[in-house]
């Protein structure tokens, strides 16, 4: 029985989490189950995202992934704007030093959106709002328990609830909070990860899950093939998670040059660090990570003054390495988990959901000839 069709309609459990719109219509398009990673949206550009998904996804399912914390820094309401007094004056020196030496204009010394920051609760009840006026069907959440008022919400649309974990105890945590769907994300994951791996990770919040209730997990964390899904499925996951492999395609939202830093990368040229966002979130190395834990290094800021910080940065980064900058390219990172080592070429979202697909079918057989 294929567990995930039940519940939000899809005919191969892959999903696949991306913050572009393209890879996600191109992948539910193609039979998986593409996931918009919508907490980088203002609600207005969130709606016009979705609205073009509507348009382009032929009817077939998607879910919108969210970042719905528990607490946050400074008081309720306080906007973008005067978060940003907070940032030291040393670490915004620290980041000029660095852009300079690397020959990368530095971001104009702009204010901060006068709008409270997209990790609020305040904001992320508003990009929900947004999502249930469109037809999803699965709604996550990727930072800490999801709070009663985002399960209520969802149950009133009839949409499942996703929690992404990197331990058992918070899965256990999720599952008496009433979510409808566990990600079991190991180590290997690119992005916010915990500290146990995919193999570990998966098969212990499995059987934890079990004894309490029946709640399908999803399996992440470096899984870049339908075999390594297969096998996550052989240890009881009900699908496979994914993000790493959809930023080597040629629909995602990072710049060329990162793509090719993709293709040359090995499984060992990722780094867990806070030098991004202020919590450990694993990255392709890069200049800028040797920086930040380098003798002369300030420290990192916590969430979201460190994506305060870093994300002007990277826009100049990005740009810089776009043109051919050599420099810029020694800083250039992105989220990306230690799969990259097997990424061997940039292909399309539709080809990557196919070659799922057969390696899929190939790995099953090769089970079903053991027990035959």
């Amino acid at each position: 029985m294929n567990v995930m069709r039940d519940l939000v309609g899809v005919e191969f459990p892959l999903f696949a989490f991306s913050h572009c719109r393209d890879v996600v219509a191109a992948v539910s398009r193609a039979g998986g189950f593409g996931v918009l990673g919508g907490s980088t949206f203002t609600p207005e550009s969130l709606d016009v995202e979705l609205r073009w998904i509507d348009d382009h996804v032929d009817g077939k399912p998607y879910g919108v992934d969210l970042l719905v914390p528990t607490t946050q820094l400074g008081a309720p309401g306080e906007t973008m704007a005067e978060l940003a007094k907070a940032i030291p004056d040393e670490h915004r020196s620290f980041v000029v030093s660095l852009l300079e030496r690397h020959g990368v204009p530095v971001p104009p010394q702009s204010q901060a959106p006068d709008l409270p920051p997209a990790t609020s609760p305040a904001v992320a009840e508003q990009l929900m709002d947004v999502a249930f006026e469109h037809p999803i069907r699965l709604i996550a959440n990727a930072l800490g328990i999801a709070p009663d008022w985002m399960i209520e919400r969802a149950r009133a649309a009839g949409v499942p609830v996703a929690a992404l974990v990197g331990a058992k105890e918070h899965a256990l945590r999720q599952v008496e909070a009433g979510v409808d769907v566990i990600v079991a994300q190991g180590t290997e994951a690119g992005g916010h990860c915990g500290e146990v791996s995919t193999l570990v990770i998966v098969p212990e919040v499995v059987r934890a899950v079990s004894e309490v209730r029946d709640v399908p997990v999803l399996a992440a964390g470096g899984i870049m093939t339908g075999a390594q899904m297969a096998g996550c499925m052989a240890m009881g996951a009900a699908g496979a998670w994914t993000g790493s492999v959809w930023l080597a395609t040629t629909e995602s939202e990072v710049p060329d040059a990162f793509r090719q830093k993709m293709v040359a990368a090995g499984s060992r040229d990722t780094i867990r660090s806070k030098a991004r966002t202020g919590k450990p979130s694993r990255q392709l190395r890069s200049a800028w990570h040797d920086a930040w834990e380098g003798v002369d290094s300030p420290g990192s800021l916590p969430m979201p003054l460190m994506s305060m910080l870093s994300t002007p940065a990277f826009a100049q980064i990005e740009r810089a390495a776009e043109a051919g900058s050599t420099g810029a390219q020694e800083l250039l990172s992105y989220w990306v988990g230690q799969g990259v080592g097997l990424v061997d070429k940039v292909r399309s979202a539709e080809q990557v959901v196919h070659e799922f697909m057969t390696d899929f079918a190939l790995a099953t057989e090769r089970l079903d000839a053991f027990s035959s």
